[in-house]
């Protein structure tokens, strides 16, 4: 083994240090250590840790001065645009699922560590009455849009699933889909792949060794997909499959619309090669990241890149001049994707991050730090916006499309308490919709739930199967008139027997 170190070059070019505790490595090990190393692009990560040391040294440029909010006529709205451009809108995008022509993405690389588990967070059940993970809730999604545009145009229809996962969750992730049998959907349907590890690297732009015989790596961040697009021929697939629409979107969102047919349309109809959902930013200081202008080009520019005085700018209503918050649920042409990865993906901004991560010392001691001491470099899924020809973006209201699951519970937001209050709010509006009233054990009639703080539990626990309806449609059949008690699960059993009733 240690005569195939000649096939690592380039370890001279500031790197050594990794080989420092070779002669202590038995043989399985250097064997181990040596093929990590062999995988490694070693001009690459000479780049990558000058990068890294360079951009944790220089503040970024102030953007204020060069900012703009996106143009109206590159805007759809669901509170603001008219009834029937939504439904033409609707229309369009049912049209294109029943062709074949549309595929979802989703971006599932990172673990629930903020959660306090090391599974993938697609299989965090944030204890719904049905027990549901979040994997189950999208699937089921996408057999219902399938059904729907099925129902409209007599089409045997498949919106394909790419799932882009990291080396720590796509092992758990195809033994999770494999025991419960691909949730009903076709396995050849569902194409999951793995997303590249980049080293972490220390203040001065040194690799961190994590083991004796080990770097430290993390995944390259959600704009990585665009590289792993290439390296698992992902695009051949989509070709090959006739898609020519992506909805591109985060594992953690428990209230993402799969495949939605209105923003999938709104982006066709209007020409768009790339589209962004955006939310209302519920205030100036609120920390997301902003979907504007810089210079004329499309970009989200991140809440620390912003100074408080141009979060606080507000229009002649009062509404705040930047107010499209990023919410990582975006729309992205076949065609623009494959330009990104043709011309692009090196292209992509590098974003730092400070982190903590184990290391072992020069004695070989395994080392936790309390403090940060290294950096990783991600880059964004957003960061191709800029190469966009025809950007739109796309507001929706944020209680009925956006519920992050980010933090363990105890945490005041983003946390299984807020996104299990969400989605039952959401379904006991749809409930109240189809005039139906919710009771108590007394039989008292409860209100309608807005809230979906941490302390605040909808009134009614109402469950509704996303097979039984995708976004509250269909459910007056169902609905109309009855009084339903509080702790309803409407799954399909419980759909037919309401319709024999």
């Amino acid at each position: 083994i240690s005569s195939n170190l000649h096939l690592i070059p380039n370890m001279d070019a500031g790197q050594a240090h990794v080989l420092q505790f070779w002669p202590e490595l038995c043989e399985a090990e250097k064997d181990v250590f040596l093929q990590e190393l062999s995988q490694l692009d070693l001009q690459g990560l000479q780049d990558h840790c000058e990068g890294a040391a360079r951009a944790a040294a220089s503040p970024s440029a102030s953007l204020d001065p060069h900012m703009e909010p996106v143009p109206p006529e590159s805007v759809g709205s669901v509170r603001k645009s008219d009834k029937h451009s939504l439904a033409v809108w609707g229309n369009e995008g049912l049209l294109q699922i029943s062709e074949d022509r549309v595929g979802v993405l989703l971006l599932a690389g990172g673990q629930g560590t903020r959660l306090g588990v090391q599974y993938p967070k697609g299989m965090y059940d944030v204890g719904l009455p049905s027990g549901k993970t979040l994997y189950q809730i999208q699937a089921e999604r996408i057999h219902k849009i399938q059904e729907l545009a099925d129902r409209k145009h007599g089409s045997k229809c498949t919106v394909p699933w790419y799932i882009m996962t990291s080396e720590f969750t796509l092992a758990p992730t195809e033994k999770f889909f494999k025991e419960n049998n691909y949730f009903d959907l076709e396995p050849s349907n569902i194409v999951m792949f793995e997303q590249r590890m980049i080293p972490a690297v220390t203040f001065d732009g040194k690799v961190i060794l994590q083991g004796k015989g080990k770097i430290a790596m993390a995944p390259d961040g959600n704009g990585g997909l665009y590289q792993a697009l290439v390296d698992n021929k992902v695009l051949e697939d989509m070709k090959k499959r006739g898609v020519q629409y992506l909805h591109v979107y985060c594992v953690d969102n428990i209230l993402v619309k799969m495949a939605d047919p209105v923003f999938i349309g709104f982006c066709v109809t209007k020409g768009a090669d790339c589209g962004a959902k955006v939310v209302e930013k519920t205030s100036a200081t609120e920390p997301v990241g902003v979907v504007c202008r810089v210079r004329g080009i499309s970009q989200v520019v991140e809440y620390s890149e912003i100074q408080p005085e141009t979060a606080e700018l507000r229009g002649p209503g009062g509404e705040l001049v930047y107010s499209a918050g990023n919410i990582c649920n975006h729309f992205f042409t076949r065609a623009f994707l494959q330009d990104v990865a043709a011309a692009h993906k090196g292209q992509l901004k590098q974003h730092v991050a400070f982190k903590k991560v184990p290391f072992v010392d020069t004695c070989g001691n395994q080392v936790k730090p309390t403090k940060p001491n290294g950096i990783k470099m991600e880059k964004f899924v957003f960061d191709v916006f800029p190469f966009s020809r025809n950007f739109v973006a796309f507001e929706v209201e944020r209680e009925e499309e956006f519920s992050p699951l980010k933090n363990a519970d105890g945490a005041a937001s983003d946390s299984p308490t807020t996104a299990r209050n969400a989605l039952l709010a959401q379904h006991g509006r749809w409930a109240k919709a189809a005039q139906a009233t919710l009771v108590d054990e007394p039989g008292n009639t409860l209100p309608p739930a807005a809230s979906a703080s941490a302390a605040d539990n909808p009134p009614a626990q109402c469950e509704i199967s996303p097979l039984v309806s995708y976004f509250g449609e269909g459910l007056e059949e169902l609905l109309k008139g009855r009084a339903l008690p509080t702790a309803l699960l409407l799954d399909e059993k419980r759909a037919k027997e309401l319709q024999a009733q």
